[in-house]
Protein backbone atom coordinates (compact mmCIF):
# COMPACT_ATOMS: atom_id res chain seq x y z
CA UNK A 1 0.00 0.00 0.00
CA UNK A 2 1.21 3.50 -1.24
CA UNK A 3 2.29 5.77 1.94
CA UNK A 4 0.21 8.73 2.73
CA UNK A 5 0.59 11.91 1.43
CA UNK A 6 -0.59 15.20 2.08
CA UNK A 7 -3.75 16.41 -0.18
CA UNK A 8 -1.54 19.25 -2.14
CA UNK A 9 0.57 16.52 -3.13
CA UNK A 10 -1.72 14.47 -4.83
CA UNK A 11 -3.65 16.85 -6.28
CA UNK A 12 -0.29 18.10 -7.88
CA UNK A 13 0.06 14.44 -9.04
CA UNK A 14 -2.94 14.64 -10.52
CA UNK A 15 -2.56 17.61 -12.61
CA UNK A 16 1.26 16.64 -13.41
CA UNK A 17 -1.15 13.61 -15.10
CA UNK A 18 -3.68 16.19 -16.74
CA UNK A 19 -1.21 18.25 -18.02
CA UNK A 20 0.76 15.08 -19.77
CA UNK A 21 -2.71 14.53 -21.26
CA UNK A 22 -3.07 18.11 -22.19
CA UNK A 23 -5.95 18.59 -19.90
CA UNK A 24 -5.18 21.24 -17.15
CA UNK A 25 -7.93 22.92 -17.93
CA UNK A 26 -10.38 19.92 -17.75
CA UNK A 27 -13.81 20.09 -15.94
CA UNK A 28 -14.62 17.26 -13.33
CA UNK A 29 -15.29 14.04 -14.79
CA UNK A 30 -18.93 13.02 -14.94
CA UNK A 31 -21.49 10.33 -17.11
CA UNK A 32 -20.98 9.04 -20.01
CA UNK A 33 -21.94 9.61 -24.09
CA UNK A 34 -22.60 6.20 -24.75
CA UNK A 35 -25.04 3.01 -24.64
CA UNK A 36 -28.17 2.98 -22.71
CA UNK A 37 -27.84 0.35 -19.62
CA UNK A 38 -30.58 -2.31 -20.15
CA UNK A 39 -32.59 -2.68 -16.85
CA UNK A 40 -31.06 -4.11 -14.37
CA UNK A 41 -27.30 -3.87 -15.44
CA UNK A 42 -24.50 -2.44 -13.58
CA UNK A 43 -27.21 -2.64 -11.07
CA UNK A 44 -23.84 -1.61 -7.98
CA UNK A 45 -24.09 1.72 -9.78
CA UNK A 46 -25.40 4.21 -7.77
CA UNK A 47 -26.26 8.21 -8.85
CA UNK A 48 -25.37 10.75 -5.47
CA UNK A 49 -27.62 13.83 -4.83
CA UNK A 50 -25.96 15.88 -2.95
CA UNK A 51 -26.87 19.02 -1.24
CA UNK A 52 -30.75 18.41 -2.57
CA UNK A 53 -29.95 19.21 -6.07
CA UNK A 54 -27.04 21.19 -5.74
CA UNK A 55 -24.53 18.49 -7.42
CA UNK A 56 -24.86 15.37 -8.90
CA UNK A 57 -22.23 12.51 -8.77
CA UNK A 58 -22.42 8.48 -9.22
CA UNK A 59 -20.42 5.92 -6.83
CA UNK A 60 -20.32 2.12 -6.72
CA UNK A 61 -21.85 -0.34 -4.39
CA UNK A 62 -18.60 -1.97 -3.14
CA UNK A 63 -20.12 -3.61 0.25
CA UNK A 64 -23.63 -3.93 1.35
CA UNK A 65 -23.26 -0.31 3.34
CA UNK A 66 -20.49 1.27 1.37
CA UNK A 67 -19.66 3.31 -1.98
CA UNK A 68 -16.65 3.94 -3.83
CA UNK A 69 -16.80 7.57 -5.24
CA UNK A 70 -14.34 10.79 -5.80
CA UNK A 71 -13.79 13.29 -3.12
CA UNK A 72 -13.69 15.79 -5.25
CA UNK A 73 -17.65 15.71 -5.60
CA UNK A 74 -17.77 16.35 -1.82
CA UNK A 75 -14.81 19.21 -2.31
CA UNK A 76 -15.54 23.44 -1.87
CA UNK A 77 -14.22 25.44 -4.31
CA UNK A 78 -11.96 22.86 -6.15
CA UNK A 79 -12.84 21.51 -9.62
CA UNK A 80 -10.08 18.91 -9.66
CA UNK A 81 -10.62 18.12 -5.95
CA UNK A 82 -9.68 19.29 -2.76
CA UNK A 83 -9.52 19.07 1.13
CA UNK A 84 -12.64 16.88 2.44
CA UNK A 85 -12.82 16.00 6.28
CA UNK A 86 -13.83 12.82 7.23
CA UNK A 87 -17.14 12.08 8.83
CA UNK A 88 -20.49 13.22 7.88
CA UNK A 89 -20.82 15.50 4.32
CA UNK A 90 -21.47 18.98 5.10
CA UNK A 91 -24.44 18.40 2.50
CA UNK A 92 -27.10 16.12 2.62
CA UNK A 93 -26.73 13.28 0.24
CA UNK A 94 -28.96 10.61 -0.94
CA UNK A 95 -27.61 7.56 -2.94
CA UNK A 96 -30.02 5.64 -5.39
CA UNK A 97 -28.75 2.33 -5.89
CA UNK A 98 -29.46 -0.36 -8.61
CA UNK A 99 -31.96 1.95 -10.38
CA UNK A 100 -30.99 1.65 -13.87
CA UNK A 101 -34.53 4.24 -15.53
CA UNK A 102 -34.37 6.97 -12.90
CA UNK A 103 -37.93 7.46 -13.60
CA UNK A 104 -38.72 4.10 -12.24
CA UNK A 105 -38.86 2.83 -8.75
CA UNK A 106 -36.39 -0.10 -8.39
CA UNK A 107 -33.42 -0.32 -6.43
CA UNK A 108 -32.67 1.51 -2.93
CA UNK A 109 -32.49 4.97 -1.67
CA UNK A 110 -29.98 5.88 1.21
CA UNK A 111 -28.89 8.15 3.06
CA UNK A 112 -25.12 8.61 2.77
CA UNK A 113 -23.83 9.47 6.38
CA UNK A 114 -20.24 9.24 6.99
CA UNK A 115 -17.13 9.74 4.54
CA UNK A 116 -13.81 8.23 5.24
CA UNK A 117 -11.32 9.83 2.58
CA UNK A 118 -8.25 8.49 0.79
CA UNK A 119 -5.55 11.37 1.12
CA UNK A 120 -3.21 10.51 -1.81
CA UNK A 121 -5.70 10.45 -4.51
CA UNK A 122 -9.54 12.31 -5.23
CA UNK A 123 -11.58 9.10 -4.13
CA UNK A 124 -13.20 8.74 -0.92
CA UNK A 125 -15.17 5.93 0.60
CA UNK A 126 -18.87 6.71 1.39
CA UNK A 127 -21.01 4.85 4.09
CA UNK A 128 -24.80 4.42 3.41
CA UNK A 129 -27.24 4.43 6.61
CA UNK A 130 -28.42 1.04 6.51
CA UNK A 131 -26.97 -2.26 4.16
CA UNK A 132 -28.44 -2.65 0.62
CA UNK A 133 -30.24 -6.04 0.21
CA UNK A 134 -30.31 -7.45 -2.90
CA UNK A 135 -28.06 -6.04 -4.78
CA UNK A 136 -24.47 -7.38 -5.50
CA UNK A 137 -21.78 -5.26 -4.60
CA UNK A 138 -18.99 -4.64 -7.42
CA UNK A 139 -15.80 -6.43 -7.22
CA UNK A 140 -12.59 -4.20 -6.41
CA UNK A 141 -9.95 -5.53 -8.73
CA UNK A 142 -6.57 -6.16 -7.23
CA UNK A 143 -4.97 -5.98 -10.84
CA UNK A 144 -3.33 -2.54 -12.81
CA UNK A 145 -5.00 -1.30 -15.78
CA UNK A 146 -2.63 -2.01 -18.58
CA UNK A 147 -2.08 0.40 -21.51
CA UNK A 148 -4.20 -0.72 -24.43
CA UNK A 149 -6.87 -2.46 -21.91
CA UNK A 150 -10.55 -1.63 -22.64
CA UNK A 151 -12.85 -0.43 -19.65
CA UNK A 152 -16.08 0.02 -19.43
CA UNK A 153 -17.30 3.43 -18.05
CA UNK A 154 -20.67 3.85 -16.54
CA UNK A 155 -22.82 7.23 -15.21
CA UNK A 156 -25.94 9.01 -15.06
CA UNK A 157 -24.74 12.82 -16.50
CA UNK A 158 -25.45 14.47 -19.59
CA UNK A 159 -25.12 12.85 -22.80
CA UNK A 160 -24.65 14.28 -26.20
CA UNK A 161 -28.30 15.49 -26.00
CA UNK A 162 -29.61 15.48 -22.79
CA UNK A 163 -29.00 17.50 -19.74
CA UNK A 164 -30.38 15.78 -17.10
CA UNK A 165 -30.97 12.02 -18.80
CA UNK A 166 -33.24 9.29 -16.64
CA UNK A 167 -31.04 6.34 -17.79
CA UNK A 168 -27.65 4.95 -16.78
CA UNK A 169 -25.60 5.00 -19.76
CA UNK A 170 -21.96 3.42 -20.28
CA UNK A 171 -19.66 3.34 -23.32
CA UNK A 172 -16.16 1.54 -23.67
CA UNK A 173 -13.06 3.36 -23.29
CA UNK A 174 -9.20 2.19 -23.83
CA UNK A 175 -6.17 3.10 -21.59
CA UNK A 176 -3.38 4.83 -22.05
CA UNK A 177 -0.74 6.01 -19.79
CA UNK A 178 -0.72 4.60 -16.25
CA UNK A 179 0.33 6.59 -13.34
CA UNK A 180 1.27 5.88 -9.76
CA UNK A 181 -2.38 7.28 -8.76
CA UNK A 182 -4.44 7.78 -12.14
CA UNK A 183 -4.90 6.35 -15.23
CA UNK A 184 -6.05 7.81 -18.79
CA UNK A 185 -9.08 6.94 -21.01
CA UNK A 186 -9.42 7.48 -24.57
CA UNK A 187 -13.24 6.77 -25.93
CA UNK A 188 -13.25 3.77 -28.02
CA UNK A 189 -15.31 5.41 -30.30
CA UNK A 190 -16.30 8.68 -31.51
CA UNK A 191 -19.18 9.12 -29.64
CA UNK A 192 -17.51 8.08 -26.41
CA UNK A 193 -16.90 10.66 -23.95
CA UNK A 194 -17.32 11.55 -19.82
CA UNK A 195 -19.83 14.32 -19.06
CA UNK A 196 -20.75 16.64 -16.44
CA UNK A 197 -23.34 15.54 -14.06
CA UNK A 198 -21.73 12.70 -12.21
CA UNK A 199 -18.19 12.22 -11.33
CA UNK A 200 -16.80 9.39 -9.11
CA UNK A 201 -18.73 6.99 -11.76
CA UNK A 202 -16.97 2.88 -12.15
CA UNK A 203 -14.64 2.16 -14.51
CA UNK A 204 -15.37 -1.19 -15.15
CA UNK A 205 -12.96 -4.54 -15.96
CA UNK A 206 -15.53 -7.07 -17.97
CA UNK A 207 -13.91 -10.34 -18.12
CA UNK A 208 -16.07 -13.49 -19.19
CA UNK A 209 -19.38 -11.69 -17.79
CA UNK A 210 -17.53 -11.17 -14.64
CA UNK A 211 -17.07 -7.17 -14.01
CA UNK A 212 -14.97 -5.60 -11.14
CA UNK A 213 -14.07 -1.95 -10.46
CA UNK A 214 -11.28 -0.88 -12.10
CA UNK A 215 -11.14 2.87 -11.60
CA UNK A 216 -13.37 5.74 -10.57
CA UNK A 217 -14.35 8.96 -12.69
CA UNK A 218 -12.34 12.00 -11.74
CA UNK A 219 -11.36 14.81 -14.79
CA UNK A 220 -12.18 15.14 -17.85
CA UNK A 221 -12.49 17.65 -21.49
CA UNK A 222 -16.04 16.79 -21.66
CA UNK A 223 -15.74 16.73 -25.80
CA UNK A 224 -19.34 15.79 -27.34
CA UNK A 225 -21.36 16.17 -24.31
CA UNK A 226 -24.56 18.49 -24.23
CA UNK A 227 -23.43 21.97 -23.84
CA UNK A 228 -19.66 21.66 -24.64
CA UNK A 229 -20.43 20.82 -28.66
CA UNK A 230 -17.31 23.31 -28.99
CA UNK A 231 -14.78 21.16 -27.07
CA UNK A 232 -13.20 18.15 -29.32
CA UNK A 233 -10.77 16.86 -26.67
CA UNK A 234 -12.70 13.92 -25.38
CA UNK A 235 -10.08 12.51 -23.10
CA UNK A 236 -10.54 11.63 -19.58
CA UNK A 237 -8.46 10.94 -16.32
CA UNK A 238 -9.73 8.19 -13.65
CA UNK A 239 -8.24 7.34 -10.25
CA UNK A 240 -6.84 4.03 -9.50
CA UNK A 241 -8.48 1.43 -7.13
CA UNK A 242 -6.32 -1.47 -7.78
CA UNK A 243 -3.18 -0.65 -5.74
CA UNK A 244 -5.75 0.55 -2.48
CA UNK A 245 -8.10 -2.98 -2.66
CA UNK A 246 -6.69 -3.35 0.32
CA UNK A 247 -7.67 -0.02 2.20
CA UNK A 248 -11.16 -0.28 0.77
CA UNK A 249 -11.70 -3.61 2.44
CA UNK A 250 -10.45 -2.58 5.33
CA UNK A 251 -12.82 0.55 5.16
CA UNK A 252 -15.54 -1.02 4.07
CA UNK A 253 -15.43 -4.33 6.67
CA UNK A 254 -15.98 -1.97 9.50
CA UNK A 255 -19.59 -2.50 9.63
CA UNK A 256 -20.02 -6.14 8.52
CA UNK A 257 -19.68 -7.99 11.67
CA UNK A 258 -21.91 -5.52 13.97
CA UNK A 259 -24.42 -6.23 11.82
CA UNK A 260 -25.19 -9.40 12.68
CA UNK A 261 -26.65 -10.96 15.87
CA UNK A 262 -24.61 -13.37 16.78
CA UNK A 263 -26.02 -14.83 19.66
CA UNK A 264 -28.06 -16.57 17.28
CA UNK A 265 -25.46 -18.32 15.08
CA UNK A 266 -25.83 -21.85 15.91
CA UNK A 267 -22.77 -23.33 14.00
CA UNK A 268 -19.80 -21.90 12.70
CA UNK A 269 -17.26 -23.71 10.23
CA UNK A 270 -13.56 -22.38 8.66
CA UNK A 271 -11.81 -22.59 5.97
CA UNK A 272 -10.64 -21.70 2.61
CA UNK A 273 -13.48 -21.51 1.00
CA UNK A 274 -13.22 -18.55 -1.82
CA UNK A 275 -9.50 -19.21 -2.23
CA UNK A 276 -6.93 -21.83 -1.26
CA UNK A 277 -3.77 -21.05 1.02
CA UNK A 278 -1.70 -21.97 -1.96
CA UNK A 279 -2.72 -19.00 -4.01
CA UNK A 280 -1.22 -16.59 -1.00
CA UNK A 281 -4.47 -16.19 0.68
CA UNK A 282 -3.87 -16.11 4.54
CA UNK A 283 -7.50 -15.50 6.02
CA UNK A 284 -10.04 -18.26 6.33
CA UNK A 285 -13.58 -18.01 5.33
CA UNK A 286 -16.24 -18.35 7.95
CA UNK A 287 -19.20 -20.24 7.30
CA UNK A 288 -22.40 -19.59 10.01
CA UNK A 289 -25.29 -21.33 10.37
CA UNK A 290 -28.21 -19.01 12.17
CA UNK A 291 -30.67 -19.74 14.45
CA UNK A 292 -33.72 -19.15 11.60
CA UNK A 293 -31.94 -21.07 8.93
CA UNK A 294 -30.04 -18.38 6.91
CA UNK A 295 -26.69 -19.70 5.77
CA UNK A 296 -24.24 -16.91 5.36
CA UNK A 297 -20.35 -16.79 4.65
CA UNK A 298 -17.64 -14.32 5.44
CA UNK A 299 -14.92 -14.19 3.19
CA UNK A 300 -11.76 -13.88 5.03
CA UNK A 301 -9.80 -10.19 4.51
CA UNK A 302 -7.03 -9.67 2.05
CA UNK A 303 -5.40 -6.42 4.05
CA UNK A 304 -3.62 -6.35 7.49
CA UNK A 305 -6.34 -4.75 10.08
CA UNK A 306 -6.31 -7.30 12.66
CA UNK A 307 -9.66 -5.97 13.90
CA UNK A 308 -10.96 -6.30 10.42
CA UNK A 309 -10.78 -10.14 9.37
CA UNK A 310 -13.95 -10.61 7.21
CA UNK A 311 -13.88 -8.04 4.18
CA UNK A 312 -17.53 -9.34 2.63
CA UNK A 313 -20.51 -11.49 3.47
CA UNK A 314 -22.60 -13.39 1.04
CA UNK A 315 -26.09 -15.24 2.14
CA UNK A 316 -25.47 -18.78 1.42
CA UNK A 317 -29.41 -19.68 1.86
CA UNK A 318 -32.40 -17.37 3.63
CA UNK A 319 -33.87 -17.77 6.58
CA UNK A 320 -36.24 -21.03 6.62
CA UNK A 321 -33.95 -23.07 4.55
CA UNK A 322 -32.71 -26.68 5.30
CA UNK A 323 -29.61 -25.15 7.35
CA UNK A 324 -32.57 -25.62 10.25
CA UNK A 325 -31.95 -29.19 10.36
CA UNK A 326 -28.58 -29.24 10.98
CA UNK A 327 -26.80 -30.32 13.89
CA UNK A 328 -23.13 -30.59 13.82
CA UNK A 329 -21.10 -28.89 11.02
CA UNK A 330 -17.30 -28.53 10.62
CA UNK A 331 -15.03 -27.35 7.98
CA UNK A 332 -12.31 -28.88 6.22
CA UNK A 333 -10.34 -29.96 3.12
CA UNK A 334 -11.74 -33.05 1.63
CA UNK A 335 -10.47 -32.61 -2.08
CA UNK A 336 -6.91 -32.37 -3.03
CA UNK A 337 -7.64 -29.36 -4.99
CA UNK A 338 -9.96 -26.17 -5.26
CA UNK A 339 -11.66 -24.93 -2.17
CA UNK A 340 -12.60 -26.55 1.08
CA UNK A 341 -15.61 -28.04 2.36
CA UNK A 342 -18.40 -28.57 4.99
CA UNK A 343 -19.33 -31.66 6.44
CA UNK A 344 -22.86 -31.80 8.47
CA UNK A 345 -24.59 -34.06 10.32
CA UNK A 346 -28.61 -33.31 10.03
CA UNK A 347 -31.66 -33.74 12.24
CA UNK A 348 -31.90 -37.30 10.65
CA UNK A 349 -28.78 -39.19 11.61
CA UNK A 350 -27.94 -38.14 7.76
CA UNK A 351 -24.15 -37.16 6.76
CA UNK A 352 -22.92 -35.22 4.38
CA UNK A 353 -20.21 -33.51 3.24
CA UNK A 354 -20.32 -30.39 0.39
CA UNK A 355 -17.16 -30.66 -1.08
CA UNK A 356 -16.98 -27.17 -1.82
CA UNK A 357 -18.44 -24.00 -1.16
CA UNK A 358 -18.16 -20.39 -2.53
CA UNK A 359 -19.66 -16.91 -2.22
CA UNK A 360 -22.98 -18.79 -4.49
CA UNK A 361 -23.20 -21.63 -2.01
CA UNK A 362 -22.49 -25.18 -1.13
CA UNK A 363 -21.68 -27.66 -4.05
CA UNK A 364 -20.63 -31.19 -5.11
CA UNK A 365 -23.22 -33.00 -2.13
CA UNK A 366 -21.57 -36.18 -1.11
CA UNK A 367 -23.91 -38.45 1.06
CA UNK A 368 -21.41 -40.37 3.31
CA UNK A 369 -24.40 -42.16 5.64
CA UNK A 370 -28.42 -41.84 4.94
CA UNK A 371 -30.24 -40.91 7.57
CA UNK A 372 -34.00 -42.12 8.97
CA UNK A 373 -34.85 -45.58 9.41
CA UNK A 374 -35.58 -47.30 12.58
CA UNK A 375 -31.97 -47.14 14.10
CA UNK A 376 -30.06 -44.26 12.56
CA UNK A 377 -27.01 -44.28 14.30
CA UNK A 378 -25.22 -41.36 13.39
CA UNK A 379 -28.42 -38.95 15.79
CA UNK A 380 -26.11 -40.01 18.31
CA UNK A 381 -22.57 -38.09 16.89
CA UNK A 382 -23.04 -35.04 19.81
CA UNK A 383 -19.63 -33.21 18.24
CA UNK A 384 -17.74 -33.62 14.97
CA UNK A 385 -14.37 -31.42 13.79
CA UNK A 386 -12.51 -31.67 10.44
CA UNK A 387 -8.53 -31.90 10.33
CA UNK A 388 -5.46 -33.14 9.52
CA UNK A 389 -4.96 -35.99 11.85
CA UNK A 390 -3.09 -37.98 9.50
CA UNK A 391 0.65 -37.18 8.51
CA UNK A 392 1.48 -36.34 5.21
CA UNK A 393 -2.24 -36.71 4.28
CA UNK A 394 -3.94 -34.27 1.67
CA UNK A 395 -7.80 -34.49 2.91
CA UNK A 396 -8.64 -34.48 6.11
CA UNK A 397 -10.28 -36.58 8.51
CA UNK A 398 -12.79 -36.72 10.36
CA UNK A 399 -13.13 -36.75 15.03
CA UNK A 400 -16.73 -37.80 16.59
CA UNK A 401 -17.71 -37.32 19.81
CA UNK A 402 -20.62 -39.39 20.54
CA UNK A 403 -23.18 -39.49 23.46
CA UNK A 404 -22.02 -42.10 25.55
CA UNK A 405 -18.55 -40.02 25.74
CA UNK A 406 -16.13 -42.11 23.29
CA UNK A 407 -14.92 -40.87 20.48
CA UNK A 408 -13.82 -42.23 17.23
CA UNK A 409 -11.66 -41.30 13.97
CA UNK A 410 -12.54 -41.49 10.43
CA UNK A 411 -9.75 -41.59 7.98
CA UNK A 412 -9.67 -39.51 4.71
CA UNK A 413 -13.81 -38.91 4.48
CA UNK A 414 -13.42 -36.91 0.81
CA UNK A 415 -11.95 -40.80 -0.95
CA UNK A 416 -13.22 -43.24 2.11
CA UNK A 417 -16.38 -41.65 3.20
CA UNK A 418 -16.72 -43.23 7.01
CA UNK A 419 -15.53 -46.56 6.07
CA UNK A 420 -11.59 -45.89 7.71
CA UNK A 421 -13.50 -46.05 11.02
CA UNK A 422 -10.82 -46.08 14.09
CA UNK A 423 -12.25 -46.22 17.97
CA UNK A 424 -10.19 -43.80 20.24
CA UNK A 425 -11.80 -44.11 23.93
CA UNK A 426 -14.48 -45.75 25.02
CA UNK A 427 -17.50 -44.54 26.27
CA UNK A 428 -16.31 -42.17 29.42
CA UNK A 429 -18.60 -39.61 31.42
CA UNK A 430 -16.02 -36.97 31.65
CA UNK A 431 -16.02 -36.09 27.59
CA UNK A 432 -20.18 -35.84 28.07
CA UNK A 433 -18.53 -32.53 29.95
CA UNK A 434 -17.39 -31.61 26.56
CA UNK A 435 -19.17 -28.63 25.29
CA UNK A 436 -17.63 -27.68 22.02
CA UNK A 437 -14.34 -29.23 20.03
CA UNK A 438 -12.11 -28.15 17.00
CA UNK A 439 -9.29 -29.11 15.37
CA UNK A 440 -6.30 -26.95 15.39
CA UNK A 441 -2.88 -25.96 14.93
CA UNK A 442 -0.85 -25.12 17.83
CA UNK A 443 1.47 -27.08 19.18
CA UNK A 444 3.54 -27.95 15.46
CA UNK A 445 3.22 -31.49 15.88
CA UNK A 446 2.96 -33.72 13.08
CA UNK A 447 -0.88 -34.16 12.83
CA UNK A 448 -3.67 -31.68 14.40
CA UNK A 449 -4.64 -30.97 17.99
CA UNK A 450 -7.66 -30.93 19.84
CA UNK A 451 -9.01 -28.13 21.47
CA UNK A 452 -11.94 -29.03 24.19
CA UNK A 453 -13.82 -26.41 25.68
CA UNK A 454 -15.47 -28.07 28.75
CA UNK A 455 -18.74 -27.25 30.23
CA UNK A 456 -17.40 -26.01 33.30
CA UNK A 457 -14.98 -22.81 31.38
CA UNK A 458 -11.95 -24.76 31.10
CA UNK A 459 -10.31 -25.05 27.63
CA UNK A 460 -7.67 -27.70 27.36
CA UNK A 461 -5.47 -28.66 24.10
CA UNK A 462 -4.81 -32.36 23.28
CA UNK A 463 -1.67 -32.20 20.92
CA UNK A 464 -0.95 -34.22 18.12
CA UNK A 465 -3.95 -36.37 18.00
CA UNK A 466 -3.80 -39.47 15.61
CA UNK A 467 -5.46 -42.47 14.79
CA UNK A 468 -3.37 -44.07 17.40
CA UNK A 469 -5.18 -41.93 20.22
CA UNK A 470 -4.35 -38.80 22.19
CA UNK A 471 -0.48 -38.60 23.11
CA UNK A 472 1.05 -35.88 25.42
CA UNK A 473 -0.21 -34.48 28.26
CA UNK A 474 -3.17 -31.85 27.79
CA UNK A 475 -2.58 -28.30 26.99
CA UNK A 476 -4.88 -26.04 29.60
CA UNK A 477 -5.28 -22.90 27.89
CA UNK A 478 -8.24 -21.61 30.46
CA UNK A 479 -9.10 -22.39 33.67
CA UNK A 480 -11.99 -24.18 35.07
CA UNK A 481 -14.59 -21.20 35.85
CA UNK A 482 -12.95 -19.01 32.91
CA UNK A 483 -15.54 -16.48 30.85
CA UNK A 484 -15.39 -19.16 28.37
CA UNK A 485 -18.48 -21.20 30.07
CA UNK A 486 -20.62 -18.27 28.25
CA UNK A 487 -18.94 -19.24 24.53
CA UNK A 488 -21.83 -19.35 22.21
CA UNK A 489 -20.05 -20.86 19.11
CA UNK A 490 -16.21 -21.61 18.96
CA UNK A 491 -14.01 -21.83 15.48
CA UNK A 492 -10.29 -22.48 15.17
CA UNK A 493 -8.79 -21.18 11.90
CA UNK A 494 -6.07 -18.70 11.16
CA UNK A 495 -8.43 -14.82 10.63
CA UNK A 496 -5.30 -12.67 11.22
CA UNK A 497 -3.02 -11.79 8.36
CA UNK A 498 0.47 -13.20 10.34
CA UNK A 499 1.76 -16.80 8.00
CA UNK A 500 3.69 -18.86 9.79
CA UNK A 501 2.16 -19.00 12.81
CA UNK A 502 -0.23 -20.81 15.61
CA UNK A 503 -4.09 -20.94 14.78
CA UNK A 504 -6.43 -18.51 16.25
CA UNK A 505 -9.53 -19.09 18.10
CA UNK A 506 -12.96 -17.15 17.01
CA UNK A 507 -15.41 -16.94 19.67
CA UNK A 508 -19.09 -16.21 19.59
CA UNK A 509 -20.28 -15.24 22.81
CA UNK A 510 -24.11 -16.12 24.13
CA UNK A 511 -24.40 -11.90 24.81
CA UNK A 512 -23.86 -11.14 21.00
CA UNK A 513 -20.28 -10.59 21.12
CA UNK A 514 -17.23 -11.20 18.94
CA UNK A 515 -13.87 -11.62 19.40
CA UNK A 516 -10.69 -14.00 18.59
CA UNK A 517 -7.38 -14.95 20.20
CA UNK A 518 -4.65 -14.81 17.64
CA UNK A 519 -1.75 -17.20 17.72
CA UNK A 520 -2.83 -19.54 20.58
CA UNK A 521 -0.07 -22.09 21.46
CA UNK A 522 1.63 -24.23 23.96
CA UNK A 523 2.02 -21.32 26.80
CA UNK A 524 -1.67 -20.36 26.08
CA UNK A 525 -3.50 -17.35 24.84
CA UNK A 526 -1.80 -13.92 24.16
CA UNK A 527 -4.41 -11.25 23.91
CA UNK A 528 -8.09 -11.31 22.44
CA UNK A 529 -9.21 -9.25 19.55
CA UNK A 530 -12.82 -7.61 20.15
CA UNK A 531 -14.62 -7.31 16.60
CA UNK A 532 -18.12 -6.63 17.78
CA UNK A 533 -19.25 -5.46 21.65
Amino acid sequence: MPVKRPRAVWIAGLLAVAVGAGLLTAAPASAVVGDIAKDGAYAFTAKLDIGNGERSCAAALVEKQWLVTAASCFADGSAQGGQIAAGAPKLKTTATIGRTDMSGQTGQVQSVVELVPREDRDLVMAKLAKPVTGIAPVEVGAKAPAQGEELRVAGYGRTKDEWVPDRLHTSQFTVGSVKNTAVELAGKTADAAVCKGDTGGPAIRETNGKAELAAVNSISWQGGCFGNEDETRKGAVDTRVDDIAGWIQSVSSRTLLPRSQWKYATYTASGYFTGGSNDGKRRMDLFVVWKDGEASLFQGADHDDPKQPFSAEYQIEKPGSYWTRARAVTGGKFTEDGSDGITVRWENGKVSTFMHVDRNGVHDEKTLRPGGGDNPFWKNARLITAGRYTENSLRDDLLVLWEDGSTSMYSDIGTKGLSGWTQLTKADNGWKNAAQISAGEFTGKKTADLLIRWNDGQAQVFPGVDTAGYHGSRVTIRPVGSAWKNSQTLTVGSFTAAANRPNDILMGWNDGNLSYYPGVDTAGTHGEVQLVG
